[in-house]
């Protein structure tokens, strides 16, 4: 992690602009799942602690420009209060000459919460005068939203070019804990990549080859790759087009010695319906009008001795189908494989992280990413444009932000 950071910042009584992901679900007007505000609450905490006026921005859902109420922040405020235990005032707007008012009338430790930055175009736009107006009156910038770093949005990026920026520790841990896993892990380092299709991990698949030992592959993708091996599918989910793809990956896998495990068995069903008649097939034996949901036992078993034998692990990805309860258990054994394996384990994907929670298993992963989308991106070894845009470790503050000073 070679960025500055909020330690690096002289904070007392200077104004900051901290962006936050508090893309969160709600539920009849209610935050049903408030994960990722906790994960602001140590940036946040420390900021007031350290006597900052703190000013949060964050989007929620897909407004497209306009100001639905839907997708206001209000509910966002109250356990942000609770958990912060400290007064948050929350503005209806983003910019404008009320939230300027709202921003100078900040004392040390404050906290404001701005209206989402959606409601804007020029947010998505990245419009540099947008940017720059949600700049003004803030004497530092810091990101702490990694789930929107591979958006190059007015302030993710834009606003980076009007103030000094540096992370917030949930963007310090993400990057550490992905870059760790994909630049210096402890071998054996081994990748568990599910979903539906091989085309959302293509680039993924890609990057990993060059640095993994083993790679376990499930979900509706691994129906590709046994089509690449010569094998019938019945009716499961099959990018004929991703066929070759699929066959060349296998053979980069095999030359570098990688070992590359494919379901050996598989839970089929007629229909994707929970009351649909299933059953236990080979995966050398899928039925005709029979689709493959979740992987079955006997590779539950192989995927669980391979993880055993892991010190870095990465997973990304469902086994099955696994909010439907019939083809959830691959995807629990591997979330359970993973918590009684002892490896420095790394958890992205929005359903993947989901099964580590629904099964209780968050406290025993070494790391969850709040970052769907920028996980994914990272793990392609692609630049994120709002990580690009931090200061380099190294780099001069202003005078008036420079510790010591």
């Amino acid at each position: 992690m070679n960025k500055l950071t909020v330690r690096d910042v002289a904070l007392r009584g200077r104004k900051v602009f901290c962006r936050v992901d508090f893309n969160v679900p709600l539920s009849g007007g209610r935050v049903a799942d408030d994960t990722r505000i906790r994960a602001s609450i140590p940036t946040i905490s420390y900021l007031t602690g350290q006597g900052a006026r703190v000013v949060l921005a964050s989007h929620l859902g897909r407004p497209k420009g306009q100001p639905r109420p839907e997708f206001r922040l209000d509910p966002v405020a109250e356990p942000l209060r609770k958990l912060l235990q400290r007064p948050v005032r929350k503005v209806d707007d983003c910019v404008g000459p009320a939230v300027r008012r709202a921003v100078d009338e900040l004392g040390d430790g404050d906290v404001l919460l701005l209206e989402n930055l959606r409601f804007h175009h020029g947010e998505e736009k990245n419009d540099p005068r947008f940017a720059e107006e949600l700049a003004s009156g803030a004497e530092v910038f810091v990101n702490d939203a990694f789930g929107a770093a591979h958006r190059a949005h007015a302030s993710t990026e834009g606003i980076t070019h009007y103030l000094p920026a540096v992370a917030g520790f949930l963007m310090e841990r993400e990057l550490e804990a992905l870059g760790k896993a994909l630049e210096a892990p402890e071998r054996p380092f081994g990748a568990i990549i599910g979903g539906a299709k091989v085309s959302d991990k293509i680039q993924v698949l890609d990057n990993l080859i060059s640095k993994v030992d083993v790679l376990l592959i499930g979900g509706g993708m691994a129906n590709t790759f046994l089509r690449a091996r010569g094998l019938g599918t019945g009716d499961s989910l099959v990018e004929e087009d991703k066929v070759p793809l699929a066959g060349e990956l296998l053979r980069r896998s095999a030359d570098r010695g990688i070992t590359l495990l494919l379901p050996v068995d598989l839970v089929a069903a007629t229909a994707l319906d929970p009351k649909a008649q299933r059953q236990v097939v080979s995966a050398e034996a899928i039925p005709p009008g029979w689709r493959a949901l979740d992987i079955g036992p006997r590779t539950r078993e192989q995927f669980a001795e391979a993880i055993a034998g892991l010190k870095t692990a990465l997973w990304n990805g469902p086994m099955g189908v696994f909010e439907v309860e019939p083809f959830a258990a691959g995807t629990r054994a591997v979330a359970q494989a993973l918590a009684a394996s002892g490896a420095m384990t790394v958890v992205g994907g929005g359903d993947s992280v989901a099964a580590v929670e629904e099964a209780g298993l968050a406290g025993r992963m070494g790391h969850i990413s709040t970052g769907g989308g920028a996980s994914l991106e990272f793990l392609e070894g692609k630049t994120l444009p709002g990580v690009a845009a931090l200061l380099d470790r190294g780099a001069t503050l202003p005078p008036a932000l420079t510790k010591g000073e």
